[in-house]
């Protein structure tokens, strides 16, 4: 049995290789995977009872390490990360402003602060997409025409700075072995750990009936991959893409790199096209701005989508943009993923609150939004111990429902349609008529801290497709 060796760049390689028929098929196989996790009986090696719990070392310089073993149903792994930062307080705090606590009361009509804002001085100029590393940082830019190479930046005047701190990175290695516990792949995990989140995100997101707007928080490795599997997804349907950070270079880097992944490879086509999504507007927005409260409003609540991939320890925005009448007129898909320990949280606790409420709590909702009544998680265990926004929330085990659990309903509900009959009652979705409705336009909450059965189906096939491209590194007898 041989063991290939896949290093970053090779990894880098097969992912930027993915089509939009690759995704869902990787989709697939992650669906089954999480499927025989959440409903197979103890018997069963990927059943959530033969999966260890991870495991977290606090080292002393401030950095923490997770290993994350995991059982297969034609294999097993372990994923060792080191997540790095000087000072955990810093690092884990994306640097927006805390508005969690806003109230109605204490904005105006625009949703602005009563705080006084300076309005800003605009200057619009059209540039080369080379040309965008000269914006300045404090800006509100929107970015247009990508595919054509040309960009429209709308910039502010303000040169306040938002204060640099210092970004976590993710490093380790992800080992895969057989049945008879073989080693068969040893894979670096930078880009494997946020490539597999998205993965697991955006199967939610391929049902969903409005596209058209979407934000996301943060710049980094995370964000892009999200960015990246939407845009392969459901790219033409795309109109807006929001990006809310608070550094504009890392944004800037994130969708320049949509572009041009691999640099050092002329060979290289982008599956994403020539001229990809030019119909969607990118906007990147700072706390640099002097209107940042308006506008961080005005994106939410547009949103039909809206992926968190920071390591925050406030709330993003105040609950109040999505849960009271104005923000209640649509549903919207909402994928945390960034916050991975109790004292972090991405999204206000009082939303979960409210998505699990009873419907009759529920006053004067809209009639195009519905509630599940459960908010939807990789692993019950997982977030119930480690989710900060779950935690919070206060939420209790029947008011979670996991990934794989619902797609095991969602199948048995298309089955049952088709052959005329009802699903049966469960986990608060009532019908199948229902939890289609909910799946495809109302109010979808999705956490996700990781579980390592996500890595050795993805790092699996990544070693399989190395082996059939002659990529990597092979040791044969290991």
């Amino acid at each position: 049995m041989p063991l290939t060796v896949l290093t970053d760049e090779d990894v880098n390689r097969i992912l930027h290789s993915f089509t939009k028929d690759d995704i869902l098929e990787l989709q697939e196989s992650l669906g089954d995977a999480l499927h025989w996790y959440s409903t197979s009986e103890d018997g069963a090696d990927c059943c959530s009872g033969f999966q260890p719990e991870r495991t977290h070392l606090k080292r002393k310089d401030g950095s923490t390490t997770l290993f994350m073993p995991a059982s297969g149903l034609t294999g097993q792994g372990v994923k060792v990360v080191n997540i790095n930062a000087t000072d955990e307080s810093e690092s884990a705090s994306p640097g927006l402003p805390d508005l969690s606590r806003l109230s109605l009361d204490t904005q105006n009509s625009h949703g602005s602060s009563r705080s006084d804002l300076t309005t800003p001085q605009s200057a619009t100029t059209t540039t080369t997409r080379s040309s965008i590393s000269s914006i300045p940082a404090s800006t509100n830019a929107s970015v247009d025409s990508l595919a054509t190479g040309q960009t429209s930046i709308s910039s502010t005047a303000d040169t306040s700075e938002a204060p640099k701190k210092p970004e976590s990175s993710i490093r380790g290695s992800l080992t895969l072995l057989d049945n008879l516990g073989r080693t068969t792949g040893l894979i670096n995990a930078e880009e494997v750990t946020a490539f597999r989140t998205a993965l697991a995100s955006t199967m939610l997101l391929k049902k969903r009936q409005s596209v058209h707007d979407v934000t996301v928080f943060g710049g980094g490795k995370q964000a892009y991959w999200h960015i990246r599997l939407a845009l392969l997804l459901r790219g033409d349907e795309i109109h807006h893409l929001n990006i809310v950070t608070r550094s504009f270079d890392t944004a800037r880097k994130c969708i320049m790199r949509l572009y041009d992944p691999l640099p050092n490879d002329p060979s290289y086509v982008n599956p994403l096209g020539e001229k990809y999504n030019s119909r969607a507007q990118k906007t990147i927005l700072t706390p640099a701005h002097t209107e940042y409260q308006r506008l961080l409003k005005q994106y939410v609540r547009a949103s039909n989508v809206i992926f968190c991939t920071t390591p925050s320890l406030t709330p993003l925005f105040p609950a109040s943009y999505l849960i009271n009448p104005e923000g209640r007129k649509k549903g919207r898909y909402i994928a945390c993923i960034g916050s991975y320990k109790p004292h972090m949280v991405e999204l206000d606790p009082e939303v979960l609150r409210y998505a699990v409420a009873p419907h009759h709590e529920h006053r004067h909702l809209h009639k195009r939004q519905k509630e599940g009544g459960a908010v939807i998680v990789d692993t019950v265990s997982g977030c119930l111990r480690e989710a900060g926004e779950i935690i919070q929330a206060k939420l209790s085990p029947d008011q979670v429902v996991e990934l794989g659990e619902l797609l095991m309903l969602k199948r048995e509900a298309e089955k049952q349609c088709a052959k005329g009959e009802k699903l049966e009652e469960g986990c608060n979705l009532q019908d199948d008529k229902g939890l289609k409705e909910w799946l495809t336009r109302g109010n979808v909450i999705f956490k996700c801290v990781g579980i390592g059965l996500m890595d050795v189906v993805v790092g699996n096939e990544l070693v399989r497709m190395a082996r059939a491209r002659g990529i990597g590194t092979n040791i044969e007898n290991f």
